[in-house]
C-alpha cells in the first residue's frame, strides 16, 4: 500500500489506488497521512480550483480573465468523499446564503473542486451510491466537472487521483470503477509476533501525545517529500527501454488482460517507481515488483483456475520475467 501511495504521488498518471483488506489494519489511516508527505504546489492565489500557473490550456474561466496571475505555495489536497455525500456536495451547487442575502446567483464549488490537482478518498468505495459512480466516472474520464442547476451553467478542471478503500466482504466494485484504478494493493493482517506489538505500540504512542509522536517523525517525513520531489523532476528524463516494454507486453499477453491499458499503467508505474528510487532506467526488476498491483484486477475469472488473482500474476512473472 505504501509504495502504491508514493507512486501514484510521483506520477498522478498511473490512475489512482484502490486499496482493499481486512477491517483495523489502518487503511485510512495511511491513506489520510500522505497528506503530510506531499510537497507543496504552486497554484493560482485566491482560485477555488487550485488552478495551476503553469498550464494556462487548464486554467478555470475566472483564472483565464485575470491579466496577470499571482500565485502562492499550498498544500496539495487529500479530500474525504463521504458515502452519504449528496450530489450537490460533491460537484457543487448554488450558493444559497449569497442568494437569499444579497441575491446574487453565485457557485459554491462542491469536494470536486476541492480535490483538483489532488487526492480524493473514498472510504468504503465498494458501496458508494451508483449514480455518484457514474458522476465519478465522467469527471474522472474528462477531467472536467460540468454543473447545470438552478440557472447555472459552469465547468471547472477537476483532474485528482482517485484513491478508494474496503473491505471486499461487503460488496464488489463496479467494474466500471475498478477498470479506473492504476493499482489495486491487498492488506491483511499482520500475522508475525513483532509487526503486530510494533503496529500497536505506535498507536497507543500517538494517542498519548499525538503532537510529540508527530514531532518525532517529522525527519522522516522531510526525507520522503524531498525524495518525492527528485523523483518528479527526473520523471519525464527517464525512459522505457524497448526490452521493458515487450517484457511488459508478453506478461500482459500470457494473463489475457483486456484492452492495453495493462501494459500502458505497467509502463508507468515502473517508471514512477524507477524515478521514486533513483534508478537510471526501468527494467524488469520494476516491472516484477509494481505487477501484481498493476494487473490483479485485470483478469478475468479462470473458472479452471482455484488460484487468486495475485497468485496467477506471480506465477506469470516468474515465468515470463525471470532472469
Amino acid at each position: 500500500m505504501r509504495r502504491a501511495l508514493l507512486i501514484a504521488a510521483v506520477d498522478p498518471s498511473v490512475g489512482g489506488v484502490l486499496v482493499f483488506g481486512d477491517r483495523g489494519t489502518g487503511k485510512s489511516t495511511a491513506i489520510r497521512g500522505l497528506a503530510a508527505l506531499l510537497p507543496p504546489m504552486a497554484a493560482v492565489a485566491g482560485c477555488p480550483y487550485s488552478c495551476d500557473p503553469g498550464r494556462p490550456a487548464d486554467l478555470c474561466d475566472r483564472c483565464r480573465e485575470q491579466a496577470t496571475l499571482r500565485t502562492e505555495r499550498i498544500p496539495v489536497p487529500v479530500v474525504d468523499l463521504p458515502l452519504g455525500a449528496t450530489e450537490d456536495r460533491v460537484v457543487g451547487a448554488l450558493d444559497l446564503e449569497r442568494a437569499l442575502t444579497r441575491g446574487e446567483k453565485a457557485f459554491e464549488p462542491g469536494l470536486l473542486a476541492r480535490a483538483n490537482r489532488g487526492f480524493l478518498y473514498i472510504d468504503e468505495v465498494n458501496l458508494l451510491d451508483d449514480h455518484l459512480v457514474d458522476l465519478l466516472l465522467d469527471v474522472a474520464a474528462s477531467g472536467v466537472n460540468t454543473v447545470e442547476r438552478e440557472g447555472l451553467s459552469l465547468r471547472h478542471p477537476a483532474r485528482f487521483v482517485l484513491v478508494g478503500s474496503g473491505n471486499p466482504e461487503e460488496g464488489e466494485l463496479r467494474p466500471q470503477l475498478l477498470d479506473r484504478f492504476g493499482l489495486a494493493v491487498e492488506v491483511t493482517t499482520p500475522t508475525d509476533l513483532p509487526t503486530r506489538i510494533d503496529v500497536v505500540r505506535r498507536r497507543d504512542a500517538y494517542e498519548r501525545d499525538p503532537a510529540g509522536f508527530c514531532a518525532a517523525h517529522a525527519g522522516a517525513d522531510r526525507a520522503i517529500r524531498r525524495t518525492l520531489t527528485a523523483a518528479r523532476a527526473r520523471l519525464p528524463g527517464l525512459t522505457v527501454p524497448d526490452a521493458t516494454l515487450e517484457a511488459a507486453a508478453r506478461l500482459c499477453l500470457a494473463l489475457g488482460t483486456d484492452g492495453l491499458r495493462g501494459e500502458l499503467t505497467l509502463m508507468r508505474t515502473a517508471r514512477a517507481l524507477a524515478a521514486y528510487e533513483g534508478a537510471e532506467t526501468v527494467g524488469r526488476d520494476h516491472l516484477a515488483r509494481i505487477a501484481p498491483s498493476a494487473l490483479r484486477h485485470r483478469l478475468r475469472r479462470n473458472p479452471l483456475d482455484e488460484s487468486g488473482s495475485t497468485a496467477r500474476v506471480v506465477r506469470a512473472v516468474a515465468d515470463i520475467l525471470a532472469p
